[in-house]
């Protein structure tokens, strides 16, 4: 076996080693065993085996050059990805389709799990869906529904997706507002998450008040199909920066009146397919959000990055300041950045405490990690 050195720029002698250290500190190398019984002058050795590591170089000497770059959350977490959606409607309450056929229309296209999340308000007669006789080994439903108060900043209702509710939950309350419902349904073993931020107009002031929540939707594809209202970044990245530690989630919000539905999803990573399990790595953060590409890996050791998705054209870096990390190609797979590069914003000193990963492929399509912290 033969311990080489693949050079992601540039190779090196360190301490007598063999080492192939890129601009940014980072190494790769693989083990490999040779063929000895091969003569061909472009085939001295032939790989009969090839195992890769990554790592970085810190500088010390042979018994601490190779420092492993570890996967971190959610794909260090034990389990598989399962494909879910969280937010969308049957006609109990603004939907235009039977509650089973929605259900029976995600299960046919690949989806392991759904939440539908009916708008719980009197105009509706208060409708939780029980979906559980639709429940079976190779798909699930968690309960759940669309949480109303009165009034954001904007005079408008409150969205709140709560994924687990009971059954019996109860309705709103006389004087009960969005954070004060939000905070029951939490208290009863809900996950969290602020619907739709560009649709409902929520202020940083909104986002304050729900900074309690587990996530926000940062992407709603029925508000992009039909306003183009999907997106939710500026009220999460405002809200990281002020140190509140929330996830992202991609949903539909579908109602099936128009193309509002397949759009945007979560991977969430989980040893089993049980909807307590689902809840459990959700509120965990054990989650990536999806419109089509995959996130395979992200592996970090320090500020040295890698990540590895599916093919994609942009593989971005971003985080509270104006300052990116980013590599472009045809139907890239893997990319590696010196996160130190995120320190400075713009002509200024700006050090950002947390970033996100972007994957985005040759039709636009996007996948987001949720935010990491350093």
């Amino acid at each position: 076996m033969c311990l080489c050195l693949t050079p992601l720029l540039h190779p090196v002698i360190k301490d007598g080693w063999p080492t192939c250290v890129g601009h940014d500190g980072s190494w790769k190398v693989e083990a490999r065993e040779y063929d000895t019984t091969s003569t061909s002058p472009t085939h001295l050795a032939r790989w009969k085996e090839r195992v890769p590591h990554t790592g970085h170089w810190n500088g010390a000497g042979r018994d601490s050059m190779l420092i492993p770059m570890k996967s971190i959350a959610p794909f260090s977490a034990p389990g598989r990805f399962w494909r879910g959606n969280l937010h969308t409607h049957s006609n109990l309450s603004d939907g235009a389709l039977p509650l089973d056929d929605v259900v029976n229309r995600y299960k046919a296209v690949g989806y392991d799990f759904i939440l539908m999340s009916e708008h719980f308000i009197d105009h509706f007669n208060w409708p939780i869906a029980d979906t559980r006789h639709l429940r079976g080994n190779d798909f699930t439903t968690i309960l759940g529904a669309e949480l109303h108060a009165p009034v954001t900043s904007a005079g408008e209702l409150w969205h709140i997706v709560a994924a687990g509710l009971p059954l019996d939950f109860a309705p709103a309350r006389k004087g009960e507002s969005g954070p004060d419902i939000a905070r029951r349904a939490m208290d009863a073993g809900a996950f969290i998450a602020i619907a739709h931020p560009s649709w409902s107009r929520y202020t940083i002031e909104d986002g304050r008040a729900l900074s309690f929540a587990h996530a926000v939707e940062i992407y709603n594809h029925g508000c992009a199909i039909e306003n183009d209202l999907g997106e939710g970044f500026y009220l999460l990245d405002q809200l990281l920066n002020e140190g509140h530690r929330l996830t992202a989630i991609a949903t539909d919000d579908a109602h099936f009146k128009t193309p509002d539905h397949f759009g945007g999803w979560v991977h969430v990573k989980s040893e089993s397919l049980d909807p307590d399990a689902l809840l459990t790595a959700l509120k965990a953060g054990q989650h990536y959000s999806s419109q089509g590409p995959l996130l395979n890996d992200i592996r970090m050791q320090g500020k040295q990055i890698e990540i590895e998705t599916s093919p994609v054209d942009t593989i971005t870096v971003v985080c509270g300041n104006s300052r990116t990390c980013v590599a472009t190609g045809r139907a890239i797979t893997s990319a590696s950045f010196d996160l130190s590069r995120l320190d400075k914003g713009w002509l200024v000193e700006k050090k950002s405490p947390w970033f996100r990963v972007t994957a985005i492929d040759n039709a636009g399509k996007r996948a987001w990690s949720n935010p990491i912290w350093l």
